[in-house]
């Protein structure tokens, strides 16, 4: 169990470091963009902290209270989450 929620957190992290960077990049380009719901989503499924990474990364978002704020307060409910989870997980 602990090994596959390893796996899952690193790939869920690496997909939203991803996802800020193709954001990004669109941006950029002016072409179509990822909807933000779906960039909050892919944090809120414990992608947070490869989210909040991208964000700074590739300075994306930056600039958004709805991002600066919203990220680091889903990243602080998950630990939170996580810490009251941790004698069942572990």
């Amino acid at each position: 169990m602990v090994k596959f929620l390893f796996v899952y957190f690193i790939l869920i992290n690496l997909i939203g470091i991803v996802i800020m960077a193709y954001d990004k990049r669109r941006a950029i380009k002016r072409k179509w963009r990822v909807p933000e719901a779906h960039l909050f989503f892919i944090a809120l499924i414990f992608g947070s902290v490869g989210s909040i990474s991208g964000m700074y990364l590739f300075h994306h978002k930056t600039k958004h209270l709805k991002f600066t704020l919203g990220m680091p307060l889903i990243l602080l409910v998950q630990l939170i989450i996580l810490y009251k989870l941790r004698g069942i997980i572990l």
